[in-house]
């Protein structure tokens, strides 16, 4: 049986991002419970930093299509 490389490429590159976007809506969480006033700006900072992190998995997935089909 042959290894897929898209396949691993994929799952290796979603791991991280997803554990990086937990962590940050974790943080934001506690940043909002320990001071409500600042609300909104954590959460405008929180979806610029998802979105970053977020750009790594898409990353991925263009490398695995360029595995899966070239």
């Amino acid at each position: 049986m042959t290894q897929d490389p898209s396949a691993f490429t994929m799952a290796i590159g979603t791991i991280a991002p997803a554990l990086a976007i937990g962590m940050i809506g974790a943080a934001a969480l506690f940043g909002i419970a320990r001071n409500p006033e600042s609300a909104e700006k954590i959460q405008i900072a929180m979806i610029v930093a998802i979105a970053f992190a977020e750009a790594i998995s898409i990353y991925a997935l263009v490398i695995a299509l360029i595995l899966k089909f070239v």
